[in-house]
């Protein structure tokens, strides 16, 4: 049995690795990513690109020459000064032009932009459309293709196309600027190559590598994956392309030499011409980007600064292989929770591992192995276990050829009996509130306003914790805790109360300090009460949690509430004060409660009393034993 789990984690790990994308599970499939992307952010650096310059129609360009579409005389004016002022190697142009100027100024612009295209390093940008699952009514054919490039039998098949008028469609290079977003609408890879009708047109940076340098020399090595799409390496983030706004350029701001022999990028960052994409580095970057993006990486090919290409499948299946091994080898030596320590072990080094051979190979799935760890979790662990329980058996009933059997019973009984298991105890319940949070933190800004929120509930939790109590939850600004499970204590209406005294003070001293710094008072209100209730292990199959249900807790919420219409931060009912061995209380009268049939009798500490100015309720003077001395 254990050597077919051994089988089925290898052949799960292999699975992983060479089974067609499509056919993985859709978990899976996202987790890999999620765990690239991760790499990603934590690789990626901000070291200036010095090969690349990206030209930003940005929201300053828009406001000084006016809003989008520019004239074509004002783009032909841009393209001009960054070839002959600046003297960029050549411009990429991140930028859709499917249809010719009508008026005469226009038209002008347009021959420009063309001669230009036609006969210097400047590539037109034209987008393709991948609407593979058929869910537009008709295709999208725009505008002129052109810039097709012959020796390329691959490529990612499109639908349809934006392309530019005739005359700039004649241009000997035109770059595609499509995108494919992965099913979580991530943009993690991009055609390099893209085909229409039987031919093919490269992505905008690679028609520029070819326009403006050695023809493409190490194109080749490019790693494609089963798709046909190659993963962009994000290596560099947006801050460290060299960025100027295209204003900038046209009114000659910036020095020349800072251009001079760069690869220009134009496009916009602007959010109002819509040009924005997730990223792994972030949920909203420009397009242009990505371009920018994929331009370095192809220059690094071409440099031959690329990584050093590893066999990253292999690595995982031997990985997922050394782990396997474990079932039959170690397993049978350790306890269960030592095996599942040792796959935690396993995985956490996987991990650093795939850290170092992601950026070498784009194709292997980081997750493969802890999908086989996971496995193994859910199926050798068990096994392990059953095992173990059998021979457990075994044991116990040789035990009993020596000792009595209700020895043997009670042991069993003690071994099974589950400290969180409800049961009828007798608790206190203390809830605690802010009185006017509301208004308290919503003219605060969101950084403030949760400072505030933490330094109150820094002033409750400390004396319920340290005062043995059992934090049962936070509600937003307040807390409910009790005394008195899991564990009986004999003194749990004391230590609440205890706790409630030290919550006034420091939430008084909080309040000093906020009032110093110019800000409202703040004002706790606590309920405190005693009586049964069920504490326990409450919730469903997905959700669970430790806390207590009953009358007691639902009158310790009331009193909170109704500490509202008293000058008392406490207010306390009778249940805790019949209890209580070690404090002094004062009666406030009888109160009518949300949900209870006949008035509850409600007091506060004694002392309180002298801070307020009050005076006990007369009607309950002669009970004023309002509590008991220690």
């Amino acid at each position: 049995m254990r050597w077919l789990i051994v089988l089925a984690a290898i052949l799960l790990g292999a699975w992983m690795q060479w089974g067609q994308q499509s056919q993985l599970p859709r978990l899976p499939t996202l987790a890999n990513e999620w765990l690239r992307d991760a790499f990603v952010r934590l690789r990626v650096t901000n070291a200036p690109e010095p090969r690349i310059l990206v030209v930003d129609i940005d929201e300053a360009s828009l406001a000084r020459f006016g809003p989008w579409p520019w004239p074509r005389a004002r783009l032909a004016d841009l393209v001009e000064t960054l070839l002959a002022d600046y003297e960029a190697r050549g411009v990429g142009l991140d930028i859709l032009l499917p249809e010719a100027s009508k008026d005469e100024p226009g038209v002008q612009g347009d021959h420009r932009l063309a001669l230009l295209a036609r006969h210097g390093p400047v590539v037109p940008a034209q987008a393709f459309d991948f609407d593979l699952a058929g869910l537009r009514p008709a295709p999208v054919r725009d505008g002129h293709l052109g810039g097709a490039i012959e020796g390329h039998a691959g490529g990612v098949e499109a639908t349809g196309y934006i392309a530019n008028f005739a005359a700039l469609a004649e241009a000997p290079h035109i770059g595609a600027i499509g995108f494919i977003p992965d099913p979580d609408g991530t943009l993690r890879r991009v055609p390099l190559v893209t085909r229409y009708a039987g031919k093919a047109y490269p992505a905008l940076a690679l028609a520029l590598v070819d326009c403006c340098t050695e023809a493409g020399k190490n194109r080749g090595r490019l790693a494609l994956d089963d798709t046909g799409l190659v993963r962009v390496d994000f290596r560099r983030d947006w801050n460290a392309y060299t960025l100027v706004s295209a204003a900038d350029i046209l009114d000659a701001a910036i020095d020349p030499a800072s251009a001079r022999g760069r690869l220009v990028l134009v496009g916009s960052s602007s959010l109002g011409m819509g040009d924005r994409v997730a990223t792994p580095l972030a949920a909203s970057r420009p397009g242009l980007g990505v371009q920018a993006a994929m331009l370095s990486t192809l220059l690094d090919l071409q440099a031959g600064d690329a990584l050093a290409r590893w066999p990253g499948r292999a690595i995982a299946l031997a990985w997922s292989l050394l782990t396997a091994l474990l079932v039959p080898l170690a397993f049978p030596r350790l306890s269960a929770l030592a095996c599942v320590g040792l796959l935690g072990a396993s995985s956490t080094a996987w991990i650093s591992l795939a850290w170092l051979a992601s950026p070498h190979d784009p194709d292997f799935n980081t997750v493969g192995p802890l999908a086989v760890n996971l496995f193994l979790l859910a199926v050798a662990v068990p096994y392990q276990w059953q095992l173990s329980q059998r021979r457990s058996r075994h044991l116990l009933l040789t035990l009993r050829q020596y000792v009595a059997p209700a020895v043997v019973a009670e042991l069993l009984r003690r071994d099974r009996e589950d400290p969180l298991q409800p049961r009828q105890l007798d608790v206190t319940t203390l809830i605690a509130d802010m009185e006017g949070y509301t208004s308290q933190v919503e003219a605060l800004p969101v950084e403030e306003a949760a400072r505030l929120t933490r330094d109150f509930l820094d002033c409750l939790t400390g004396p319920v914790i340290e005062r043995q109590g059992t934090l049962d939850k936070y509600t937003g600004d307040g807390l409910v805790a009790f005394w008195g499970a899991p564990l009986p204590v004999a003194q749990h209406a004391d230590l609440a109360l205890d706790a409630a005294r030290e919550i006034v003070q420091r939430v008084a001293a909080l309040s000093a300090a906020r009032r110093q710094a110019g800000h409202p008072p703040l004002r706790v209100r606590i309920g405190v009460e005693s009586g049964p209730a069920m504490a326990g292990d409450f919730g469903t199959s997905f959700r669970s949690i430790y806390t207590a249900v009953g009358d007691s807790v639902n009158t310790a919420s009331r009193l909170e509430q109704a500490a509202r219409d008293y000058p008392h931060d406490v207010i306390i009912g009778p249940g805790c004060v019949e209890r209580a061995r070690r404090h002094v209380f004062a009666p406030l009268g009888e109160r009518r409660l949300r949900g209870k049939e006949r008035p509850t009798r409600v007091f506060t500490f004694q002392d309180s009393m002298k801070h307020t100015g009050s005076t006990p309720d007369a009607t309950l003077a002669g009970d004023a034993v309002a509590g008991r001395a220690a």
